[in-house]
């Protein structure tokens, strides 16, 4: 029996890690599996290689968000403070952000040499009151795009239910844009893309590394053990204005802070807050058949407009929940 046909003519037994006197102890399909790895391990010893020589580029990116953090590292990198320059920078909409935040960012993107892209998913809020079918028992739902609190029959409450909103509209259209911009190849399995995301020091929780085998996430505050309050001192002292905070007016993980400073600063966006959780329930309870609980923006489980906040002091909202790393910041 030739078993030779299972190794692939750019392979010889030694490449992919084979005994030649043991050849025939392994079935095909173990050979196979053999060349596969070794063809994957190839793939990414010549990626590597051609980034080390320099042929092919080592992009370095910004997540953006808008937002305290991220425009402060913007604005350093901008100003040289960092061992490498940022290639282009990603923002991704949901498009329920306040006003201040837009207008912020067509500021920024005057103070920046590189550009700024802005990528959507679409409009967060009106996706939030989408209506889907179940394929297999046929009850009607209403998509659970975002956090939220809620009663139980029993008068139990429970804590943020589970959502998709970070992750559909914010990490996945901006890794769609990095990959189409720097030309990640089908498949690829070494790192040619640097993102870097304004996590700060009083947040470490949030820190990650990333699951994506062309992509690492590298957080310069961190290696600068730089503070929300840090990033506020420098801008003040490179005579930049106050920047604002980043986060869709409803989010669930405001805290009541940052609601009351919604409710007195923004009149605007507070009764499009209010206005949004009370549409909520009524979604829910109309097109939600199995939904047996009341549902709340605000942990308190009460509707936003009556609320009895008891703001902290406390600069950042409490997203020590939200798990992907890209909102708030």
């Amino acid at each position: 029996m030739n078993n030779d046909k299972y190794i692939g003519e750019a392979w010889t037994l030694e490449e992919i890690g084979l005994d030649p006197e043991e050849r025939y102890e392994l079935t095909p399909q173990e050979k196979s599996k053999k060349t596969r790895e070794a063809n994957v391990q190839k793939k990414k010893e010549e990626g590597e290689a051609r980034i080390a020589s320099g042929e092919d580029k080592t992009y370095n990116v910004l997540s953006l968000g808008a937002g305290v953090q991220s425009t402060c590292l913007a604005l350093m990198a901008e100003l040289g403070e960092f061992d490498a320059k940022i290639d282009f920078a990603v923002f991704a909409d949901t498009q329920a952000e306040p006003q201040q935040v837009y207008d912020h960012l067509n500021w920024l993107e005057t103070q920046v040499s590189y550009p700024i892209y802005r990528v959507t998913k679409g409009n967060l809020t009106e996706d939030s009151f989408e209506v889907k079918t179940h394929m297999k028992t046929g009850n009607k739902y209403v998509n659970n795009l975002i956090p939220m609190h809620g009663i139980l029959p029993d008068g139990k409450k429970t804590a943020a239910l589970l959502r998709k909103c970070t992750f559909d509209y914010k990490v996945t259209p901006i890794l769609r844009e990095i990959k189409e911009r720097t030309e990640i190849k089908w498949r690829q399995n070494w790192i040619s893309v640097n993102q870097w995301i304004g996590i700060s020091q009083d947040e470490l929780q949030r820190q990650k590394d990333s699951p994506r085998k062309w992509l690492a996430n590298r957080y310069p505050l961190l290696e600068r053990k730089m503070t929300r309050q840090h990033c506020h001192d420098w801008m003040e002292e490179h005579g930049y204005p106050k920047s604002p905070r980043s986060a869709c007016y409803y989010c669930t993980f405001h805290n009541d802070a940052e609601w009351v400073n919604l409710r007195d600063q923004d009149p605007v966006h507070w009764g499009k807050a209010v206005a949004f959780d009370k549409r909520l329930r009524e979604a829910h309870r109309r097109d939600n058949e199995n939904m047996k609980m009341e549902v709340f923006l605000h942990r308190s489980c009460k509707p936003l407009s009556e609320v009895d906040f008891k703001p902290k002091d406390k600069d950042q909202m409490d997203f020590e929940s939200e798990c992907e790393g890209m909102c708030g910041i």
